[in-house]
């Protein structure tokens, strides 16, 4: 008989240690594109994205336009030039043209090198606040909303992370996202 209390209470040990250990475990997810559109800087970073793409529309704009002011000159002139300066200039109508059609790949580049600029400064402070707010609330994993096809039960802490950032969600995120559960 006091084997079998032993046994018996020694598994009822290592139950309570593994419920323990279980309840420790808090399971998060959010979507962190999400908190990233909801911040303030993304807005500020899409206007002076724009912007910086609006510039260089122009910029290329005016470089079409002086291309075609050079080659409607040419072909004005080109009655009475001799045959080299016709050559010389058709090798800078050639080269001009030459530009222009690496233009919009060179816009392309310099827009996505700026929005890389702009952008990792916002996902820097965005991934910062999560891990922030998985540490204070005690969350011992965090996964990426729209990764996951099946998880186990865990609560989206966007309204924490939101809390964290002093951002304000907009309703139909905030109206959807369940309240944080307490801490027991």
């Amino acid at each position: 008989m006091k084997k079998f209390f032993t046994v018996v209470l020694f598994a009822s040990g290592l139950m309570m240690v593994a419920a323990h250990a279980q309840a420790q475990t808090k399971i998060g997810y959010i979507s962190s594109q999400e908190v990233i559109g909801i911040m303030p800087e993304t807005r500020k970073a899409d206007t002076l994205l724009t912007d910086f793409r609006n510039a260089l529309l122009a910029s290329a704009q005016e470089k079409q336009a002086a291309f075609y002011a050079a080659y409607e000159k040419f072909a004005k002139d080109s009655t009475t030039m001799s045959e080299a300066v016709k050559s010389v200039k058709k090798q800078e109508l050639n080269k001009l043209s030459t530009e222009l059609g690496g233009e919009e790949e060179r816009i392309q580049n310099a827009l996505q090198q700026k929005r890389d600029e702009l952008i990792m400064p916002i996902n820097k402070k965005a991934f910062e606040a999560i891990q922030a707010v998985a540490k204070e609330a005690g969350y011992t994993y965090v996964f990426e909303k729209e990764a996951l096809l099946v998880a186990p039960t865990g609560e989206d802490i966007l309204p924490l992370v939101a809390k964290k950032l002093n951002i304000k969600l907009p309703n139909a995120a905030g109206a959807n996202a369940p309240a944080p559960a307490k801490k027991p």
